[in-house]
């Protein structure tokens, strides 16, 4: 296509040229994606039947869950009929509606880890009003203005990208619709409002930067107050898992961000997107069903049910 031609449609880059470590690749991140699946799967399952699960902590966690089946759906899936069927082409819908779903989705978990952040903070600084403060009409809240914002903040940014046509070369360097890509063959006239937009995002992701030091730093101040070890350990157990889960996400954003694709080889691009694409829902349930003794007990209990009905009456 020359550089002055409209684009109908997107080409998304592939792994390899040859058919066999295509299929191979295939079947790889098939296996990946269906182990973030059951992962998550399990988790919000877990929560769901067990009486012991329903407090705030795991409400927003299901929710967390949720949106990780989301995040990795948005990308695996169409890169595996890819490499499957040898075709790497992507409508402009298919586009729009892949950037659309990967920054609501992005959105929302941003906004749910600030949610568990406070909970835990409230939790470990304030545990006698903790039932007072965290009602489950406000949890309720807070979870839907996550989803809420994730979905205003998508419509905005994909409204604004695709209101006009692109024009250049439809290539993409990444095995799903690159943003990045989308706006150097946008016009002037996206690209600047788009600016505009990603600098009051970030001023309100400083802000939410500001919160979340300010209410982990009281968070093990409070922890180092309390006098028994034990005491202690839980404390810091119960939010860990949160803080490590919140610390890949921003690892995973700086890698979007930050990262130069001028000085690195597109295998190099697409094997960053992999990893913070797929890498944090894969590893979030990991985290938490290591880090959580009472996940993990729900976890296999319910499994034992699938497994071995009980024949007579319960266990």
């Amino acid at each position: 296509m020359g550089n002055l031609s409209i684009i109908t449609e997107f080409l998304l880059m592939e792994f390899s040229s040859t058919r066999d470590l295509q299929v191979l690749h295939a079947v790889l991140f098939l296996l990946i994606y269906l182990a973030a699946l059951l992962g998550n799967l399990l988790t919000c399952a877990a929560i769901i039947t067990d009486p012991h699960l329903h407090c705030p902590m795991y409400f927003f966690l299901s929710n967390l869950s949720l949106v990780d089946i989301g995040t990795i759906s948005v990308t695996l899936p169409k890169f595996i009929v890819n490499s499957l069927s040898g075709v790497q082409s992507l409508s402009l819908l298919g586009c729009a509606a892949q950037i659309f779903f990967f920054l609501f989705f992005g959105t929302t978990e941003f906004a749910l880890l600030v949610a568990m952040s406070y909970d835990r903070f409230v939790a470990i600084c304030q545990p006698l009003h903790y039932g007072i403060i965290m009602t489950p009409a406000r949890c309720l809240w807070a979870a839907a203005g996550s989803w809420l914002s994730g979905l205003l903040y998508s419509a905005v940014h994909t409204g604004n990208m695709f209101r006009l046509p692109f024009s250049g070369s439809n290539v993409i360097h990444q095995f799903f619709c690159d943003i990045p890509h989308v706006l150097k063959v946008s016009t002037s006239d996206v690209f600047n409002t788009e600016f505009i937009l990603i600098v009051v995002s970030l001023c309100c992701l400083l802000c939410c930067f500001a919160f979340l030091i300010t209410t982990y730093a009281r968070i093990f101040s409070s922890v180092l107050k309390i006098p028994s070890v034990e005491g202690r350990y839980k404390a810091i157990s119960t939010c860990s898992p949160q803080l490590i889960i919140l610390m890949l996400f921003l690892i995973s954003i700086m890698l979007a961000v930050l990262r130069d694709t001028s000085d690195t080889s597109p295998i190099q691009n697409l094997l960053v997107a992999m990893a913070y694409t797929t890498l944090p829902p894969l590893l979030n349930p990991l985290i938490y069903s290591l880090r959580n003794q009472k996940v993990t007990a729900a976890m296999g209990k319910m499994i034992k049910r699938i497994v071995f009905p009980p024949i007579f009456g319960k266990y």
